[in-house]
């Protein structure tokens, strides 16, 4: 059905379930999908020739705009917070007011720095951001094929829409809800509009205002592409999910990591820095029969 299933990184516990699903999604066709994802390190690299990519977050902590003060700063928010959040052996529950803490923090941080909206598109620029390979052809099938994709994203929403719009992929059908910076009327940085979103609470908390999701209704198979334990939830605020398939990218800290995944998600793909295997099973789905 699927080649790209049988790719080396790909991990699944229950094949033949995996099948059951992709058929359900394939008998819905386009008129039934729509495509849930979350931003940094599933759409983006997570590396490049043994370097870590930049997250939406770290494209700002590391530009020209934040003082050295301001770097070193967010460089131990980083390592403090970061091991706690990928932490196999912590629950939710105990990492959820740490990830409140490091956001908040890291965004207090960034609001002091005089950040102008007018740097945003050079700061993209002249990063080492990377969409998955294949993305363009991600994008444009989605688009094509009118199928909505929702971005759920605890980065800098401003930073990850205009990564995609310099890759010439926001399309219509592409709606993002993610951290957007509050610029005040000389378009200085002042703070975040809220609510925060972070790693945990990717779900119905955030969206309350769920509006996005009415307007799917009809939309009731879904494809669901994280990284993280957080990124199972993105799904909630839909109503009556007739078929997910959860696609995971297990990226860091494979070993100890991969039975977790495995029980979670669908289907896991280990150091994969592709989107083959999402862009198989849509061209499956998609495929006028």
């Amino acid at each position: 059905m699927v080649p790209e299933l049988e790719k080396e990184t790909v991990r699944m516990k229950d094949p033949e379930q995996v099948k059951k699903i992709v058929s359900r999604l394939k008998k819905g066709g386009a008129v039934q999908l729509q495509v849930i994802s979350d931003f940094d390190m599933t759409l983006t690299r997570f590396g490049f020739n043994g370097r870590r990519c930049p997250t939406s977050h770290n494209i700002i902590d590391n530009s020209r705009v934040i003082s050295e003060e301001g770097k070193k700063r967010l460089k131990d928010l980083l390592h403090y917070y970061y091991p706690i959040e990928i932490d196999p052996y912590r629950t939710v529950a105990d990492k959820l007011p740490l990830m409140v803490e490091w956001w908040t923090k890291a965004h207090d941080l960034l609001s002091q720095q005089k950040i102008l909206k007018s740097d945003i598109s050079q700061i993209v620029k002249e990063s080492d951001v990377m969409l998955r390979d294949g993305f363009n052809v991600f994008f444009n099938q989605l688009y094509q094929s009118q199928v909505p994709l929702f971005i759920f994203s605890a980065g800098v929403g401003d930073v990850l829409e205009e990564i995609i719009r310099q890759a010439g992929m926001f399309h219509p059908n592409v709606n993002v809800v993610s951290n957007y910076m509050d610029f005040d009327d000389d378009g200085v940085l002042r703070g975040f509009k809220g609510p925060l979103i972070h790693t945990y609470n990717k779900n119905n908390t955030v969206l309350k205002n769920t509006e996005y999701f009415q307007q799917l209704c009809m939309k009731t198979n879904i494809l669901l592409l994280g990284d993280s334990m957080g990124d199972l939830s993105m799904a909630d605020g839909v109503a009556n999910v007739e078929n997910i398939l959860r696609v995971g990218f297990l990226n860091d800290k494979i070993e100890e990591q991969r039975e977790k995944y495995m029980e979670a998600y669908d289907v896991v793909l280990e150091k994969d820095e592709t989107l083959d295997v999402a862009n198989g099973i849509l061209q499956f789905i998609l495929a006028k029969t």
